[in-house]
């Protein structure tokens, strides 16, 4: 791995990054899996015209599709290869022995799995919103910032368990199928550990108008637990960083 003249910097680290999760197939199955829910969108007022979305496309589109399958799925390629090259090719050295904080390794990894996958999914969730409301900012704003968030609080997840294991690709299918899809959706207390069901609540709770449910947790409960599992996630990766054996 080329560390960039000059020194190992926390600009170095993200550029490395971006360069490192952009590759060209990983990019075009994230472009082909965040266009379906747009073209559901398009299909969806092609056939229905001017009549707002129901109950029955929120959940199979928005709810189903793109939080409960395509963010996690997305967010789980991109963020858990953050560190898996250096892993695999066993150059982490050239990073951890530079003189700097971990942290400063961890955050702007961090903030390249961001970057790469916010970029598609974030727009995925704009342009399907607008679409499918017809504009209508509340819903659109709504949309969007619970999708910002489930790629944040997914991101900081798997790149943590990207440092852990390198089979983090399969541990992170099993907690979003199973944990997420399976026992979040049955059991209503477990609902609280989701991240799915933060996302969402954030949804509901930004448009009353449309999205609004009792189901769901309140606005200060679900912000306060999103910032704190992000946080720990974040403190978790610098941890595990500081304590590996590095090759």
């Amino acid at each position: 791995m080329r560390i960039f003249g000059g020194g190992l910097t926390v600009g170095s680290v993200y550029k490395l990054a971006l360069r490192q999760l952009s590759g060209r197939w990983r990019l075009l199955i994230t472009l082909l899996l965040t266009a379906l829910p747009v073209i559901m969108g398009i299909t969806w007022r092609l056939i229905e015209g001017d009549r707002f979305p129901d109950n029955d496309f929120q959940d199979l589109a928005l709810n189903g599709m793109l939080a409960g399958v395509i963010i996690p799925l997305v967010t789980l390629a991109i963020s858990s290869a953050a560190f898996s090259n250096e892993i695999e090719d066993r150059t982490l050295a050239n990073l951890t022995l530079s003189p700097i904080p971990r942290w400063k390794i961890v955050v702007p990894k961090l903030l390249g799995a961001l970057t790469v996958s916010g970029a598609f999914l974030v727009t995925s969730a704009f342009i399907t919103s607008y679409i499918a409301f017809s504009g209508d900012l509340d819903a659109v704003l709504a949309v969007t910032a619970g999708a910002a968030i489930s790629v944040a609080l997914y991101s900081s997840l798997f790149v943590w368990t990207g440092l852990m294991t390198t089979r983090a690709i399969g541990y992170g299918l099993l907690y979003i199928f199973l944990w997420e899809g399976l026992f979040a959706g049955l059991v209503s207390g477990v609902r609280f550990l989701s991240l799915r069901h933060y996302s969402l609540t954030v949804m509901h709770r930004l448009d009353d108008r449309l999205f609004s449910t009792s189901e769901f947790l309140s606005t200060g409960v679900v912000t306060g637990a999103a910032v704190t599992v992000f946080v720990i996630f974040l403190a978790l990766s610098i941890r595990r960083l500081r304590r590996m054996d590095v090759p």
